[in-house]
């Protein structure tokens, strides 16, 4: 059982927690001690999960481009050094990249410190091993041995060797393209197209000057490609609206093809079309499962609970497939989709509207670089046939109104209040005219509503990892979202534990 001091730093399947100094009322609690204790802890977990002696350890570690993550990789590297493992220190690195090196460099695990789109003054440790990035049950296990002070023999043989591992994954993605595209000009199928990057000043700058350039893209216009911890100019997140503002504004200014954007560590990607139309949330969950059913006939697609209904029609009457809606967190639709293939569901694509995108093809590795990639090849074999990028998605029918709100749960045991008001709402719902409960719902409640009722749906959960209630509204009708949301209201003011 962890005590109070490292729980604070479970977040799903990762390990977060403060770092830097530099917002008030955030202390750092990502001390060199704790660190250390983690690092220690990894070991002791990875040399158990793999069947082997600490000593015989190989592990790769890379890291993000905020601003305490040289030091967190130093201390971090000579831990895993002094239990006699063999560490290849990758510097600046995409957090996919760390677990393809268990793929090509046969490494037994690997450690990408990154808090993901997080404030500068934030950090964290994200494992992998052979199988994918680990469950929330590994890390309780990695922070039990922290907190117990469980720590592996010190031995003699460590080796910490430096090693550009970036080089190799951009030449895959590199290669990637060049075979799916198939061009006269095969080393070079990119020529002719304008393809900017807002990488955000997080790690994804190598996007533009290792992958696209060298295929003979213009990447002229491109923003924020230089590492900077900081990010001065936009949090780096496609999610976010400034971020997505300003890679259309690239597309916009420098007349380009198509634009991509990466959150800070590249496990989540966006793009935007010529005419400036995001490929975001729903648009790209669209593109995403139109490229992964090719070949896939009748497949299922697994997304996360708040994908809109038009997104539903348009996977299962336009491209035939079948839609699974899951829960939030890109790890719950990734294990959800592993478990359908394992099961015998041809289930070839696990996708969050977050960006987070896991291909079959690509290991169920959620991996922004490898979307855009696919993305690319996909626009140039639709250049090929006289079309653009945004005929895929032509008869994606999207909401006329959208909104979300995040009610903060008031009492201590969150988890406990927030399932209690789903329960409530459940037994509400089922009892309204006109309120019809989702039966392809597997996450909080969702309530879709006729014409003269609002014309949409809402979606009320409790999020993964905080005391928050997000409520999704949406309406095909002008209006629809207020009166969705004023017949929600009259429950919401007999509940306790909110703050509406």
């Amino acid at each position: 059982m962890l005590n109070e001091m490292y729980k604070q730093f479970k977040s799903g399947t990762d390990i977060r927690g403060v770092a830097s100094e530099g917002v008030e009322g955030q202390p750092v609690n990502l001390t060199d001690d704790v660190l250390c204790n983690m690092a220690d802890g990894f070991v002791l977990w990875l040399a158990k999960k793999v069947n082997k002696a600490p000593g015989a350890l190989k592990i790769a570690v890379g890291r993000d481009s905020r601003i305490s993550g040289p030091h967190i990789m130093a201390l971090t590297t000579e831990r895993f050094c002094k239990a006699g493992a063999q560490v290849i220190c990758c510097g600046l690195a995409s957090t996919p990249s760390m677990f393809m090196t268990t793929v090509e460099l046969g490494c037994d695990g690997a450690l990408q410190i990154t808090a993901s789109h997080h404030p500068f003054n934030r950090n964290g440790l994200k494992f992998f091993t052979r199988q994918g990035g680990l469950e929330g049950s590994d890390i309780e296990e990695i922070l039990t041995y922290a907190q117990d002070d469980c720590h592996p023999e010190e031995k003699s043989g460590g080796v910490i060797e430096d090693y550009d591992f970036m080089t190799d994954y951009a030449k895959g993605l590199r290669e990637t393209i060049k075979r799916g595209v198939n061009a006269d000009d095969y080393d070079h199928p990119l020529r002719g197209f304008h393809i900017v990057v807002d990488a955000g000043n997080g790690a994804g700058g190598f996007y533009a000057d290792k992958v696209l350039a060298p295929l003979g893209a213009d990447t002229s216009g491109s923003r924020y490609l230089d590492p900077d911890g900081m990010f001065p100019n936009h949090v780096p997140n496609p999610e976010d609206a400034t971020a997505m503002a300003s890679i259309c504004e690239a597309v916009r200014e420098s007349n380009a093809d198509l634009g991509v954007i990466f959150d800070t560590d590249v496990d989540r990607g966006g793009a935007v079309d010529s005419k400036g139309n995001e490929i975001n949330r729903n648009r790209l969950v669209a593109v995403a499962a139109a490229i992964a059913l090719e070949g896939n006939d009748g497949g299922t697609i697994v997304t996360d609970s708040i994908t809109s209904s038009g997104l539903k029609e348009f996977i299962e009457t336009n491209l035939g497939g079948k839609h699974y809606r899951y829960r939030r967190g890109y790890k719950n639709v990734i294990d959800k989709a592993l478990e359908l293939n394992e099961q015998g569901v041809n289930c070839p694509l696990a996708i969050e509207t977050s960006g987070h995108a896991a291909l079959r093809e690509n290991y169920f590795l959620d991996d922004g670089a490898y979307l855009c990639t696919k993305i690319i090849i996909k626009a140039a074999q639709l250049r090929a046939e006289g079309k653009e990028l945004d005929a895929l998605t032509a008869d994606l029918k999207e909401p006329l109104e959208s909104r979300e709100i995040r009610y903060k749960i008031t009492e201590k045991d969150f988890r406990a209040c927030g399932e209690r008001i789903i329960e409530q709402l459940t037994a509400y719902a089922e009892q309204q005219d006109g309120w019809q409960l989702a039966d392809d719902n597997r996450e909080g409640v969702r309530v879709s509503f006729g014409k003269e009722n609002g014309d949409g749906w809402f979606l009320l959960r409790l999020s993964v990892h905080d005391p928050i209630m997000p409520l999704n509204i949406e309406s095909d009708s002008k209006g629809g979202v207020d009166k969705i949301l004023a017949q929600l209201d009259a429950f919401l003011q007999t509940t306790t534990g909110l703050e509406l």
